[in-house]
This record gives C-alpha cells, sequence and structure tokens, in this order.
C-alpha cells in the first residue's frame, strides 16, 4: 500500500493518507526495525546520539587539584579556553559513541561577552543548595535510536546576567530561595530568542538538521549562529600512539574532517555561511601567561566573532570548526538552517566530498522520521493516557535518551596524570578515589542528567533502566550488565556509587531493576538474568562482608542515598562510640535477599543448578527479617521502623525519626506460589523446616492464603499483615507522608515535633523542611526532610501491587487514614501513581504543580507544555526543586503513566 504522508510543522500533527488500497496488515514501525537492526548487529543506529554532556567543566575527571575543589580547578570561565582531557560539552550537542569527534551549537546575541557555547551555573559554594543550572533548555523528543529528537532553548536578548547570577546568590544563605535567571527580569516583554533544534537520521552516521531561530521579541534583532564541529583532544597528553592531530578544513560553506579512525566527515549548511577555524588546545597564554601548543587556541572562534580578534586560521585549518550565520530575524519572526553532518568515507580520507543534498531528500528524511517518531510513541504510550499525560510520557522519554552520555575516565591514568602533563599534587594518591585504581570507562551510559550531575549514579542508574525497558530493552540491559563489568565493579565485589566518592554507598537496587525490566522485556532473556546475578552474587557477599558489623544480620551502609535524612551524617564517623544500624540498609538487604531469591527462582526453572541459590535466598531474607525485630528496628508502640545506635557498652538508642527510611522495610515482599514449590521441592522442603525447627520465623516466612488460581501461596515479607496494616495507617496519613502529590520523606509531624537527641554533648535534630535543605549535611545538595522523591514513592508503589497481589481484594485499609474510607492496596496504589502524575499535568485551573509559583512557566504559551523533570518536589505543594532540567529517575513518571493508563 503506497501512502502520502503530510504534515504541518509541529510534531503532534501528522496524517497519513493512503492511496486507496487495502489491506490487512499495518505497515511496520520504522523505529522498531531500526532498533531490531540495532540489536542484531545489521546496522549501528545508535552509534551516534546525543552523547555529549552539557558540563564537564567543574567534574571529578577534569579536576587535577590536591583537596578535590573541581569547581575551583576548572571554572565556567575556563571551559572555552582550556582542552578538557576526558571529554567534551556543548548545547543540543552530538558524537559518535567514542566522542572522535563532537558536534554542538553556539549562540552570540551581539551583547553577551562570551558566545554562548555551553550553559551557565553556579555550585553548592556560589549560595545555591547544589549544582544548578541558571538557564532554561528542553528534551522535547528523542526516539531510542535517537533518529528523530528535538531540543529546545530559550536565549535572552539582552546581555546574560552572568555577574549578577553569582552576586546575588553568594548573598543568600540557606533559608533563602534561589536566584534564577527568571527572576532577573531578562524575559521581561518577550525578548528572548526560542531556539529549536530537529535531528533526522538519514542513515546511521547521516544527520540532518534543521535550526529554528525565533524572534519572540517585538523589535527587530540579529543572531549569530554557529553550528560547531570539533574532534575530542586525545593528542595533547603525551600518549603512546596518541600524538597523530586529526584535521578540519573550511571548503566554501561545508566543514571536512578527516581522522585516522573515523576517515572522513562533512558538516554542510544552506545559506552562506563563513567557515571559522581554530584548534581543540588550550589557551595557556590567556590563563596562565604561559606558550600554548597552538596560535589558534580553543577559544579562538569565540574572541574572532565576540572582538573581531584575528584568532582564527586564515588558512581555513584546524581541529575545531563553526559554520558563522548572522541572522536577522524580525519581530515576532523566525528563520532556519538547514544542515548535514555526514560520515562520507571510511579511512584512508578520501577526495572531497560531493555536496550533500539539503533540499527534497533532506526534507523528506526529516518528515519521514518525524512520523515514524509519532508512530512509535503511539504504540509506546496507551490510548486511555490523555493527551497532557502524553505530553509529560513522551519529554519524560525523552530526557532519558538524551541523558545517555559517553564517559571516559581511566582512574590510575587520572591518579598518576599524563607524560604531557604536569604530575598531580602526590596527595591525590590517597585521596578521592584512589582505591578505585581498576576502574575504566569509556562507554555510553545513562546519566541522570548531562548538567548537574553529568556522571552516572549506581542507584539512579537502576531506576533509568526501569523507564528505558519501555522504549528499549536492549539499552536497559546493557546499562545493568555494564556496572558489573570487571572493569567497573571493584575486586571486593562493591559496585562503584558515584564519580565525586566511588566508595560511598548506593542502595542495592540493581536486581530489584534487572527483575523489572527482565519482565517488562517479556521475562525471555534468561542469558542476561544469569550475568546478572553471577555478579550480584559477589555484590551480596560484600554487603554482608562489609555492612554487617555484629554479624547479627542487622546493616549499616551509611547515608544509602537519602543524604540528610538523619539527624548527624551517616557515612561519616558518629559522634559517639557505636554502630549506627540502620533500617533502610536492613529493609534494603531484605528486598536484595528477596530479588536474588526471585532471580534464582526463575533460572532454577530452566536450570537446577540455581535451586540452592534459591535455597540459600529464601534463609538469608528469614535472618534479615526476623533480626529487624530481634535487634529492635522495630518500635511496636509507635509502629515504625527507626534506625538504632548501638553504644560500645551495648545500650541500644532509638533514633526515633519518622522518615522514609521506617517506610523501605516494606519493599522487601515476594510471594512463593504452589507453582513454584511444586516445581522447586527442595525450597518447599526447607520452607517446611523452617516452620516446624525454627518458629521464630513464623512471622516473616509463614503467612499463607489462597491465591487467584484457588492454590496456597506463601507472603515472604519483612512486615507481616498486622505490621503492614499499622505501618500504612502511617505512612497514608495526610498528617504525616501523605501529601496532595505522593509520599513525603519525613513525616509532616515534625514540622511541630523536630526529632532531637545529645550524643557526645552534641545536639542533632531533625525537623520536617519540605523544600530545600536549610542545613549543609552532607553538601546541602538535596534534601530528604520532608519533599516527594520519585524513586522511593515508586518502590513503595512497587511494593503495595506486590502486598496486593497477595491479599487480593481482602485486605482494605483507610486511604487516607482516618478518612473512614477502605481501599485495596491495588486502589491505593492507583491513586499513589495518579498523585505523583498530577505534579507534572495541568489542574483545573491550567497549573502545573512542578512550576509553583513561576508565573511564566505556569501561563506563558511559549513556555507551559515545556516541561521539566525536577529532582525532588516541595512536600506540600509540589513545587519542583534541586536539579531542574532533567533528572534521570524523574522519569519514572512515564512509567507511572503507562502502567496507570494500560
Amino acid at each position: 500500500m503506497a501512502a502520502v504522508v503530510k504534515y504541518r510543522g509541529d510534531v503532534k500533527d501528522v496524517h497519513v493518507i493512503t492511496d486507496g488500497s487495502s489491506s490487512d496488515a499495518s505497515p511496520p514501525d520504522a523505529e522498531r526495525l531500526r532498533l531490531a537492526q540495532a540489536d542484531s548487529g545489521e546496522q549501528d543506529w545508535r552509534a551516534w546520539g546525543p552523547y555529549l554532556s552539557e558540563r564537564a567543566w567543574g567534574t571529578v575527571r577534569e579536576d587535577y587539584s590536591e583537596h578535590g575543589t573541581a569547581w575551583d580547578y576548572f571554572p565556567h570561565d575556563h571551559a572555552r579556553s582550556r582542552a578538557y582531557r576526558w571529554n567534551e560539552d556543548g548545547m543540543a550537542g552530538v558524537c559518535d559513541d567514542r566522542q572522535t569527534f563532537a558536534f554542538a551549537l553556539a549562540l552570540w546575541n551581539g551583547k553577551d561577552p562570551i558566545l554562548k557555547e555551553r550553559m551557565f551555573g553556579l555550585g553548592g559554594d556560589g549560595g545555591n543548595h547544589g549544582e544548578d543550572a541558571k538557564e532554561y533548555w528542553w528534551y522535547e523528543d528523542s526516539t531510542p535510536t535517537h533518529s528523530w529528537m528535538r531540543w529546545r532553548y530559550h536565549y535572552p536578548q539582552a546581555a546574560f546576567p552572568y555577574d549578577e547570577l553569582v552576586a546575588v546568590n553568594a548573598l543568600r544563605g540557606r533559608d533563602d530561595t534561589e536566584y534564577e535567571l527568571v527572576d532577573t527580569g531578562i524575559f521581561d516583554d518577550d525578548r528572548y530568542w526560542a531556539v529549536t533544534v530537529d535531528y533526522a537520521k538519514a542513515s546511521p552516521t547521516d544527520l540532518c538538521m534543521v535550526v529554528t531561530v525565533a524572534n519572540r521579541g517585538d523589535e527587530a534583532a540579529t543572531l549569530h549562529v554557529l553550528p560547531t564541529l570539533w574532534f575530542r583532544n586525545t593528542w595533547a597528553w603525551g600518549l603512546p600512539g596518541g600524538d597523530r592531530i586529526p584535521r578540519l578544513t573550511g571548503q566554501g560553506t561545508r566543514l571536512v574532517g578527516e581522522h585516522r579512525v573515523l576517515g572522513q566527515l562533512l558538516l554542510e549548511g544552506d545559506g552562506g555561511p563563513v567557515p571559522l577555524l581554530c584548534d581543540n588546545d588550550t589557551n595557556a597564554e590567556r590563563l596562565w601567561g604561559l606558550p600554548g601548543r597552538s596560535k589558534y587556541p580553543k577559544d579562538g572562534i569565540n574572541d574572532h566573532v565576540v572582538d573581531g580578534a584575528a584568532t582564527v586560521n586564515p588558512a581555513r585549518e584546524g581541529t575545531k570548526g563553526a559554520l558563522h550565520y548572522v541572522l536577522d530575524v524580525p519581530a515576532g519572526g523566525q528563520r532556519q538552517i538547514r544542515l548535514r553532518l555526514t560520515r562520507t568515507a571510511s579511512p584512508p580520507a578520501a577526495p572531497p566530498p560531493p555536496p550533500a543534498d539539503l533540499s527534497d531528500g533532506f526534507e523528506a528524511v526529516v518528515w519521514a522520521r518525524r512520523a515514524e517518531a509519532n508512530r512509535f510513541f503511539a504504540g509506546v504510550i496507551p490510548p486511555a493516557a490523555t493527551a497532557d499525560e502524553a505530553l509529560v510520557a513522551r519529554q519524560a522519554i525523552a530526557g532519558l535518551m538524551w541523558g545517555k552520555q559517553f564517559y571516559h575516565f581511566d582512574v590510575k591514568r587520572w591518579l598518576e596524570g599524563d607524560p604531557g602533563s604536569t604530575p598531580p599534587p602526590a596527595g591525590r594518591r590517597h585521596g578521592r578515589n584512589s582505591a578505585w585504581w581498576h576502574m575504566t570507562s569509556f562507554d555510553v551510559i545513562s546519566m541522570p542528567d548531562p548538567w548537574e550531575y553529568p556522571w552516572y549514579a549506581a542507584w539512579d542508574l537502576a531506576f533509568h533502566c526501569v523507564s528505558i525497558a519501555r522504549v528499549d530493552p536492549s539499552f536497559a540491559k546493557d546499562q545493568l550488565l555494564l556496572l558489573l563489568r570487571e572493569w567497573y565493579l571493584h575486586p571486593n565485589g562493591q559496585i562503584p556509587a558515584y564519580e565525586w566518592a566511588f566508595g560511598d554507598v548506593n542502595p542495592p537496587v540493581h536486581a530489584w531493576a534487572a527483575l523489572k525490566v527482565f519482565e517488562i522485556d517479556g521475562g525471555r532473556d534468561y542469558e542476561f538474568l544469569a550475568r546478572v546475578m553471577h555478579k550480584l552474587l559477589l555484590n551480596f557477599t560484600w554487603w554482608v562482608n562489609r555492612k554487617d558489623t555484629g554479624g547479627n544480620n542487622v546493616f549499616e551502609g551509611g547515608f544509602l542515598g537519602l543524604d540528610n535524612v538523619g539527624p548527624f551524617d551517616r557515612s561519616a564517623a558518629l559522634p559517639v562510640a557505636g554502630v549506627l544500624e540502620q533500617s533502610d540498609g536492613t529493609g534494603w538487604m531484605g528486598m536484595y535477599a528477596l530479588n536474588l531469591l526471585d532471580m534464582a527462582i526463575v533460572l532454577a526453572e530452566h536450570d537446577r543448578t540455581w535451586v540452592d541459590t534459591a535455597t540459600k535466598f529464601f534463609e538469608h531474607f528469614a535472618y534479615i527479617a526476623a533480626a529487624a525485630y530481634e535487634q529492635g528496628l522495630w518500635d511496636d508502640e509507635d509502629a515504625f521502623f527507626y534506625d538504632v545506635l548501638r553504644l560500645a557498652d551495648g545500650t541500644k538508642v532509638p533514633l526515633k525519626v519518622r522518615s522514609v527510611v521506617g517506610l523501605l522495610p516494606l519493599a522487601a515482599t515476594t510471594r512463593l506460589t504452589a507453582r513454584t514449590l511444586h516445581h522447586l521441592p527442595e525450597l518447599g522442603a526447607r520452607l517446611r523446616w523452617f516452620l516446624t525447627n525454627r518458629p521464630e520465623y513464623a512471622q516473616v516466612i509463614g503467612t499463607r492464603r489462597l491465591g487467584p488460581d484457588g492454590r496456597q501461596q506463601r507472603l515472604l515479607s519483612m512486615v507481616g499483615p498486622e505490621q503492614v496494616v499499622r505501618l500504612l495507617a502511617r505512612m497514608l496519613d495526610p498528617d504525616e507522608f501523605l501529601s496532595d502529590f505522593g509520599l513525603r520523606t519525613l513525616s509532616r509531624a515534625h514540622l511541630d515535633k523536630p526529632f532531637s537527641v545529645t550524643l557526645g554533648g552534641q545536639e542533632f535534630s531533625v525537623g520536617y523542611e519540605p523544600a530545600e535543605s536549610t542545613s549543609g549535611l552532607f553538601g546541602g545538595n538535596s534534601n530528604w526532610r520532608g519533599p516527594i522523591w520519585m524513586p522511593t514513592n515508586f518502590l513503595l508503589i512497587s511494593a503495595l501491587r506486590d502486598y496486593a497481589a497477595f491479599f487480593g481484594d481482602d485486605l482494605q485499609v483507610e486511604y487516607p487514614t482516618r478518612s473512614g474510607v477502605k481501599r485495596t492496596l491495588d486502589e491505593i496504589a492507583d491513586d499513589l501513581s495518579a498523585r505523583l502524575i498530577a505534579l507534572f499535568t495541568q489542574d483545573d485551573w491550567g497549573r502545573r504543580p512542578i512550576y509553583g509559583a513561576a508565573q511564566m512557566f505556569q501561563t506563558h504559551p511559549d513556555w507551559r507544555d515545556l516541561i521539566a523533570f525536577p529532582e525532588y518536589f516541595h512536600g506540600d505543594n509540589g513545587a519542583g526543586l534541586g536539579a531542574w532540567h532533567q533528572t534521570g529517575w524523574t522519569a519514572l513518571v512515564a512509567d507511572l503513566i503507562l502502567t496507570l493508563r494500560r
């Protein structure tokens, strides 16, 4: 059946008109075909993507200081002039999966002191509550193969207020809100540029790009647009065999690149741009008053455009080049630029490439990929989702896709320094990450986001993979396996936490995520599950050996990703001699044991050698779950789990903070069905032995009832049936954890009654803080003392569904607490999901809670449908907080929408 596709400009407006012939078979989903080709190795559609970070400055990799002051050692002011060692950055950027080359957009409004080549922001020492970008950009769309992508940025027409943002934020304390770009008034009267970049792949290495520049102001204005192509600097570090320098040349209105591995690369634009060339080498003279490698260093294009300096190579050669456009745009008007980036030949470099097609063939590719993206997402997002929910889900997935970043970090080389560079301070050999010298990274990895957190974090990545599996299960599985590979996993079995401290401890959610991804993918990839299982056996053993100090099956673990949730830093030395036994650490390990039990059961049905492993984790779960009660983590009077400080003399001090720490044991639950016990009789025999000979474990393994099939099933749960009801009464109480937009991380009861304890002559307290942290505990980066966080909400909703699968409609609890209305656990899970989704969707007044009192984001037609995915949310009103423009695990809202509307 022939089809003609007609388009209007918006991604939502796609209409397929057939020629009248009929067919019972619908046309194939082109994006799914591309995924299949990529998975099989037939065509590598993932080879090029948005893998270019938006911030490489201020990162640990680029920090060669003695005391780990990354933001001071490599500040924003150095970024335009200083060649990066480990990766590159830019706006709306793409690169290959080895970052041989990088492409990004640069802009200049004619008033800024520098080109806008990268986003600006501040760190915690700048008066912020953590790393925070002071700009506004969005990821509007992306398919999983990046065959179609859209990026959007709002760029002020007045001079960007760099100094004002720094000065005002520096005067603000932790009790003040951050001073944001919109607060400066620079967007008043709509005097800004709305810049959109659309990407469409004609082949895995042929990228069509449309840059749309819209003047939202009421006067004509001029914008300089500089699509920029460069090679990552691998030649300046003195490494053996790494001294060959690639070459870019300006030829007419295009840039042609030659690289010994990549081959020939072409960037061509329509219109009459002027090629500008310099070198991706450090301007040592500007930074340190020293001679540099190149006469035309990295900031040469910047200085030439902004100041008219003779800092670009007149021979039009170098390793960094831009096509310089000067666009005069009338008030309310727009201009477009067409660009094509193509790998035109394999090495060795061929003769000059033929002109790129920037007309009819180009247009056909762009329109086709946009239509195919719409078709793909129509198959992902259920028809029952509202238009606004579909908008949120699609942009959430886009954020995850744009969050995939090339990540290069050889820790041993970083510690020792490069042959061509000054040796790092000796203290670094005993400082940050020195115990992780084995670790090497050279991969595309899912990051929390490409600016605030442009490095992977283990437990963040696990949550990312659950949502990513909805569109690209192969990539999700590869990501989970990656952090378990020998060059990531520590020889002692620890999973690296995150770049600032690989040795910190993140919650053990890898097994949980692997099971989720396995199920989403259809539950057939037993090889994936077995590979994960083999490595997690090492990691589980590390936990048992390192984080159970007393050998009593009650676990420590430190901050466990929850930053300032406790009265003191749980990762630092305790204020008194003793051990902090943690309810969340023990709950996580109970969940971990059950996850590995579930994995072993799945694998044992295909390979009997896994039966003993299943029995082992059944037993270990029983020990952990029972120990939580025996060691006093459960407070029966309060019906809550608390951390307990075990002093050197054996005295136990419960830290009665009602926080998410005490809710997480709910996640340690699973069912053993009659079918499982029939197929694995050894497991059934061991369960019966425990119930007969170890009756003290009956509370955590003994509950049984008839399942939907009319056969007996067993509940394995750290929280027994009686405790579940009592604990849920706390969790679902609006005066404690339940808010209009999900579950708070700290009970609101601590607003009037903060917890306080005196230890070692010091007083420590925890009070309800629904917004950003007012203390510097754990760096003050984020706040777990009241706000709503997506990952813990997601886990608790998943736990409710697990309990619902066991109890069915027979167990109903008051929801909300004291309302007099009883609901099933599935109904409660649905309502909690709806509350979290409501953070992003428009309410009856057309307002999105995430945007709080920011009127421009709430009401302006050019802003209100561009969705941000903040790190966390105000515990009372749902306003977005923390890392602002995209945090990967917040994209779990997409999974909630897909599940609720399935």
